[in-house]
């Protein structure tokens, strides 16, 4: 899906209007989908990711597509602003240095693999998202932190690692979907 320049226009402003929200009013804006284009109502899955002197500052999202597109923006956006427990919440100081990605996710793809090494030589760099579920187990990494983690045997082990796996770990019941991401910036 390959939003023209003014929609994606229209994302990053709902975006920053719900962090702006969220400052004011503590929680997510809301959007009268009959104001905007049927594009931007269709369900997607997104990640927003908020970065402060180019240093992550939040960043909170969906791997399955549950709402309208710009609704899952806005609540995005808020959720990385706000309840990114890693990080304290954005104040009005950070708020105009703040800039925006946002990542439009592809539906998740499940790989198959008969090894780890078999695994690691599917992986497309700079191209994939994967996401790693062992039982009640998961974690996802967009294809940006390939950027910090070049090689796939990192960045499949730092993915076990945010799944709350050994770096060692392997099984026959782990399951690993691929998906791509468009970002708007």
């Amino acid at each position: 899906m390959s939003l023209n320049k003014e929609h994606q226009q229209q994302l990053l402003t709902a975006a920053k209007a719900s962090i702006q929200h969220g400052l004011n009013a503590g929680c997510a804006l809301k959007f009268n989908l009959a104001e905007y284009p049927q594009v931007l109502s269709e369900c997607k899955a997104t990640f927003v990711t908020l970065k402060l002197d180019q240093q992550l500052r939040g960043c909170i999202g969906r791997l399955e597509a549950t709402l309208p597109l710009i609704e899952d923006v806005a609540e995005n956006a808020f959720l990385a602003a706000f309840q990114d427990p890693r990080f304290t919440p954005v104040t009005m100081d950070e708020f105009a240095e703040l800039d925006i990605h946002i990542s439009l996710l592809t539906a998740p793809v499940l790989m198959s693999f008969s090894s780890e090494q078999d695994l690691m030589s599917q992986l497309q760099p700079n191209v994939d998202g994967l996401i790693l579920v062992e039982g009640s187990r998961k974690g996802t990494f967009l294809p940006s932190v390939w950027e910090q983690l070049p090689e796939p045997e990192q960045f499949l082990h730092h993915l076990k690692q945010k799944a709350g796996l050994s770096v060692a770990y392997w099984s026959d019941t782990l399951n690993v979907y691929r998906y791509q991401t468009e970002t708007i910036a």
